[in-house]
């Protein structure tokens, strides 16, 4: 179902409205033939009962560029695409371009402690819209966290499960509190959800104990393995800043399929 931009707003107002509220959304133009120039905003899922905004010229090159621009906003891809004047695949009557705006992956870290700050630092650096979520409003304070998006005083296990429906592959969840009565709801909590990254803080001795008290609120084999503890890659980390990154690397290596091997052990292309 399509509409058309919102009364008395441009397609470019509306690009910049979806922008500031970091909606993802894909914005198609016609590069060559008929109609060139004009455009469509499609989203990912309906949004107010609707697939896209505008028209590129007729419904059926609606419907198809709209369905292939929706796969490429999936995969985050920006390109350029062919079709016959209602839609034809393999024509090149139509072409137009997809350009591909996603939203920040998100990165929830629960527990205001000594590493938080350093994790919440290197997780802007890499673009993550970041929430720190803690019980104890003492700690989980702007003046601690100034580079957060948005800290959150709440049991993290209520937390998750009112914002968990948003997370995806490419969203993480750290659990850095050390504290059973934390740990074991925001872990069963996470594991609900379709967040890509799982870690949670604590030696191995801790997490022994850990896999125990799971076991004991009905957590499953299969489940346990989408979890990262001791979190972050065997880098030899020792401070807050060393062990941010080492949890982020582990983060970028299980979104990409990729081990902790050095670059300098493999042979072949680089990336993908």
């Amino acid at each position: 179902m399509s509409r058309k931009p919102p009364k008395n707003i441009s397609i470019f107002d509306r690009v910049e409205e979806l922008l500031s509220e970091e909606e993802s959304f894909a914005l198609v133009t016609v590069v060559k033939g008929p109609p060139v120039g004009e455009k469509i905003i499609v989203f990912p899922e309906q949004k107010g009962g609707v697939d896209f905004e505008g028209t590129l010229g007729n419904s059926e090159l609606d419907r198809v560029v709209t369905r292939d621009a929706r796969g490429e906003l999936e995969s985050g891809r920006s390109g350029v695409r062919n079709y016959g004047e209602f839609g034809e695949a393999r024509e090149e009557t139509v072409q137009v371009f997809v350009e591909s705006f996603i939203q920040p992956p998100q990165l929830l870290i629960v527990g205001a402690v000594d590493f938080t700050a350093a994790l919440v630092r290197i997780g802007k650096v890499l673009g993550y819209r970041i929430i720190v979520c803690d019980a104890r409003e003492i700690f989980a304070t702007t003046q601690r966290f100034p580079l957060a998006d948005e800290i959150v005083v709440e049991w993290p296990n209520k937390l998750i499960e009112k914002i968990g429906q948003t997370f995806g592959p490419r969203d993480a969840v750290c659990i850095l509190t050390h504290d059973a009565k934390f740990d074991v709801p925001a872990i069963v909590a996470a594991l609900a959800t379709d967040v890509g990254y799982i870690g949670v803080m604590g030696s191995r001795k801790t997490h022994e104990d850990r896999i125990n008290r799971l076991h004991e609120v009905g957590v499953t084999e299969e489940e346990m393995s989408r979890l990262r503890s001791p979190i972050g890659l065997d880098i030899g980390a020792r401070t807050p800043e060393e062990t941010a990154i080492s949890i982020v690397a582990e983060i970028i290596a299980l979104r990409t399929g990729r081990s902790s091997t050095s670059l300098s052990e493999t042979k072949g292309p680089i990336h993908d």
